[in-house]
């Protein structure tokens, strides 16, 4: 009997379009000999949709005609299965439309990969593909994934966190605080977004200000930090679980500014082209892959990949993006993007791993994960509510 996997897409978040992307990506390279799969759009407003043309890339030209073709549904919990419920339902016949055993979240930002639709996912006891909620929360924000990082002994920079409240009741305050501490250039960025969205290089007081304001535009709270000027950008995606987890090639993206933009990862070089994969996203960015790095750097590099996605505790597919100092040598973990664009399949096709066989394996730590679950207990036997008594409520409507 094939597995019947869920995959959702899109969701309340600046990096909606690109998740549309990613999940389509996945829905056309799943073995379907093993999996039924069943495309699901989450709409900005956070409603789910079904239909024939959920999965279709072009669909999603004219996403107000594509919802007038498709089915609202929500989902229900059903003795270890999820339906797929029509809403608003009809008064005679089934409103169950189908179910799923797995749900596969390909999204990017906040509001679903941070994880809030992992614990939704978890409230209504359905295996999730990917890291579990709290992996998912710390990931997305850089600043308490830096603290982590430190504390485990694994080189990040030193940086500056600051709330958009604060810096506007003393601008000057939080400006020399930044000036004093880290100095010029440095980067500015959200503290919970990728993509690059929000992001500037500052080279002096103006530019800073500059920066924080666009900042702010995307985010309450931002993370400054020093700007490496002779950088190397090198990324690295990890397979596994706490248990165990493999490495795969590393890639140097190629960007046309002095920070990678959103631009350069999206929309440079792909033309609104599309592929039998739905549509090139990360794939259409510019890259040397394998990155030209020596043997020792490129185990250095993957070594500390793996032990970065194991202190954080996550699972199913992650990428971790690294800075090289190039004057020092010294190697910093940037970030990890617990759900990366395009599932960064592109990073395991060099080492043998195939799109259809990266999802199944993602797949497959995610039912382990479920067993795993399964053996703990959630319940306490105990006779407290017997005894209870609340004073002035008898007889009180509820």
């Amino acid at each position: 009997m094939k597995i019947k996997v869920g995959v959702f897409f899109g969701g309340q978040s600046v990096e909606h379009e690109v998740s549309i992307i990613s999940g389509i990506q996945a829905v056309y390279a799943f073995n379907r000999e093993k999996y039924d799969i069943i495309p699901i759009y989450i709409t900005k407003n956070n409603e789910m949709y079904i239909g024939e043309n959920i999965g279709d890339i072009e669909a999603y030209k004219d996403i107000p005609t594509l919802l007038k073709k498709s089915q609202k549904i929500i989902l229900v919990n059903d003795n270890k299965k999820l339906n797929l419920v029509r809403y608003p339902m009809k008064k005679f016949g089934t409103n169950i439309i189908n179910s799923i055993d797995v749900a596969f979240p390909i999204v990017h930002g906040t509001n679903t990969e941070d994880g809030t639709l992992q614990g939704y996912f978890r409230t209504l006891c359905i295996p999730y593909v990917g890291p579990d909620v709290t992996s998912s929360a710390i990931g997305m924000d850089k600043y308490v994934m830096k603290t982590v990082l430190k504390d485990n002994g694994i080189p990040v920079l030193d940086c500056i966190c600051l709330d958009v409240k604060k810096y506007h009741t003393n601008p000057n305050d939080i400006i020399e605080r930044v000036e004093e501490k880290i100095g010029y250039p440095v980067i500015v960025k959200p503290i919970n977004l990728g993509s690059s969205v929000g992001i500037k290089v500052a080279k002096d007081r103006a530019e800073l200000e500059d920066a924080f304001e666009y900042a702010f535009q995307f985010a309450n709270k931002l993370l400054v930090e020093k700007a490496i000027v002779k950088l190397r950008e090198i990324n690295c995606s990890v397979l596994g679980d706490y248990e165990e987890a493999k490495a795969s090639e590393c890639e140097e993206p190629v960007g046309s500014d002095e920070i990678l933009s959103y631009e350069d990862k999206y929309l440079s070089g792909n033309g609104g082209s599309k592929t039998d994969n739905g549509s090139k996203g990360m794939t259409s960015l510019s890259r040397k892959l394998p990155a030209p790095l020596s043997p020792q750097k490129r185990e250095e590099i993957r070594s500390l990949a793996v032990k970065t996605f194991q202190t954080l505790n996550c699972n199913g597919v992650s990428r971790i993006d690294f800075m090289i100092d190039t004057e020092t040598d010294q190697l910093y973990v940037n970030e990890i993007n617990t759900i990366p664009g395009s599932l960064a399949f592109y990073l395991w096709e060099p080492i043998g791993v195939t799109y259809d066989m990266l999802l199944d394996q993602m797949v497959t730590l995610a039912l382990k994960r479920e067993r795993e679950l399964s053996e703990i207990s959630y319940s306490f036997d105990t006779n407290i509510l017997s005894g209870v008594k609340l004073g002035g409520m008898k007889g009180a409507k509820l």
